[in-house]
């Protein structure tokens, strides 16, 4: 039996330092955002936060949620996040499927097509045309059909199909499976770790998108949560621009103070990052499972 040495507990407890000083640099800006969204804005703006908030106050968050359409911005973009990401998925890995297949003529051909997109862009005012041609402009389709299928998604999938075996397609084949059962039964299932993969990457995509809203959209039933919440935080730089410039007029100064652009910021960050940190440890147990399922050896 080996006996540990001084020189062993030395080598410990030097990288348990070492990940706990990681850790907590990884950790602490969050940390930090989450104290101040809850600390007195006016506090806040004039003494330094570093482990402990400046009083305590919910107002940032109440005056955010106060505002009258933002559930239901929130609900559009919850909605844009879960069918935009489901429809990319397998959209992606449906052509990422296709284009491994020797027998699709000129597979290479869509296949450099879609690769392309990631380098050439037509620009805004083609793309508003075309999007209007297509009658997607004030369309919640908008949202969800331009990504549908895209360049990167598809190397990754494409990548990560060709390393699978292919003794197990063929199987299902010789059982009489058509390519479309093979896909469905065989591929995606060995695929879950690179789908949950580009199902985080994708779902951040699109909760944190507002351009495609700023750009295509100007119905207030299509608004998204972000583009509500940019809107407040250019309010609130306003609002204190202007009782510096302008001084307590009309209570301008009052009104900065209860809502500084710091606080709505911080408070902002809040908001549209706890639904992805809630999120992703399920998708990371996703993952693992995919990971053991994607392990089968022919």
């Amino acid at each position: 039996m080996y006996k540990r040495k001084i020189r062993d507990y030395v080598v410990d407890a030097v990288l348990y330092i070492l990940l706990g000083i990681f850790a907590f640099l990884c950790l602490y800006p969050f940390y930090y955002i989450f104290i101040y969204s809850i600390s007195n804005p006016e506090l806040a703006a004039k003494t330094t936060i570093t482990f402990l908030p400046a009083g305590f106050s919910l107002a940032t968050y109440a005056r955010l949620l106060s505002k009258s359409n933002i559930f239901h911005a929130a609900f559009i973009s919850v909605a844009r996040t879960v069918l935009g990401t489901g429809l990319t998925v397998f959209c992606s890995a449906l052509f990422g499927y296709l284009v491994t297949k020797d027998k699709l003529r000129f597979r290479r051909f869509f296949y450099r097509a879609v690769v392309i997109t990631m380098y050439l862009n037509a620009g805004l005012i083609p793309t508003y045309i075309l999007y209007k041609k297509l009658h997607l402009i004030n369309s919640f389709l908008v949202y969800i059909l331009p990504g549908a299928v895209s360049g990167y998604y598809v190397i990754l999938i494409k990548t990560y199909i060709e390393s699978l075996p292919a003794s197990l397609e063929e199987a299902a084949m010789l059982d009489g499976a058509s390519h479309m059962r093979s896909f469905l039964s065989v591929i995606l299932p060995l695929c879950k770790p690179i789908l949950a993969t580009v199902a985080v990457f994708c779902a951040v995509g699109q909760w944190n998108a507002w351009q495609d809203n700023f750009f295509y959209v100007s119905s207030g039933d299509l608004r998204v949560l972000q583009l509500e919440l940019w809107e407040m935080l250019n309010s609130a730089k306003a609002l204190a621009q202007a009782a510096q410039s302008g001084g307590n007029i009309g209570g301008l100064m009052a009104q900065a103070q209860q809502l500084t652009p710091t606080s709505v910021r911080m408070t902002i960050t809040m908001i549209t990052t706890l639904p992805i940190i809630c999120v992703y440890p399920f998708l990371q147990r996703y993952f693992t499972k995919g990971m053991l399922i994607g392990a089968v050896k022919g």
